[in-house]
C-alpha cells in the first residue's frame, strides 16, 4: 500500500511562489494513476499547460482562479475540477493565503507541456513518473 500526508509531504520549488510534488506515479509503482501535490503562494500562478491524461483537481486550501480550456472561474477549498485530456488550463491564487491543490491523473505517467517555462530558461515538458527527472526544453533544436 502506497500513502503520504498531504500535509508533510516534501514539496519542490518550480518558481517563486510555486512548489510541486508527485508522490505517487509510475516510477514509485502505481500501475494506472499519478497524483500531484502543489502549493501556490498569493498572486502566484500554475502557467497554461496542456497533461497528456485526465487530470481531477481538488482544492485544499485556498481560492484560485481556474482556466480550464476556454471556460475561467474561481475555485475554492472542497471544490472539485475535470480537466479533460490535452485542454489547455492552469491556476492562479487570487486569495490572501496559500492555495494548496491535490490531483490526480488517469494514468501513471504524464507529459505536462507549458505554453511557457516555469522560470526563464526553464523546461517546458515535464514527464510525471519517469524513472529520473525528465524535463525538455523547447526552444532548442533536438538532434537524431
Amino acid at each position: 500500500m502506497q500513502t503520504f500526508d498531504i500535509d508533510t509531504f516534501d514539496l519542490m520549488t518550480m518558481a517563486p511562489g510555486f512548489r510541486v510534488g508527485f508522490p505517487i506515479h509510475s516510477a514509485t509503482g502505481s500501475a494506472s494513476t499519478a497524483t500531484v501535490l502543489f502549493e501556490l503562494d498569493p498572486g502566484a500562478e500554475l502557467g497554461v499547460h496542456t497533461d497528456s491524461a485526465e487530470e481531477l483537481l481538488v482544492i485544499v486550501q485556498g481560492t484560485g482562479e481556474a482556466r480550464i480550456g476556454d471556460e475561467v472561474g474561481v475555485v475554492t477549498a472542497h471544490d472539485v475540477a475535470l480537466v479533460p485530456p490535452m485542454a489547455p488550463h492552469g491556476l492562479r491564487n487570487i486569495g490572501d493565503e496559500v492555495l494548496r491543490v491535490f490531483g490526480t491523473f488517469s494514468a501513471s505517467t504524464v507529459v505536462s507541456t507549458f505554453e511557457e517555462p516555469f522560470q526563464p530558461g526553464g523546461p517546458e515538458v515535464v514527464v510525471i513518473g519517469s524513472p529520473v527527472p525528465t524535463a525538455a526544453y523547447l526552444n532548442q533544436p533536438v538532434t537524431a
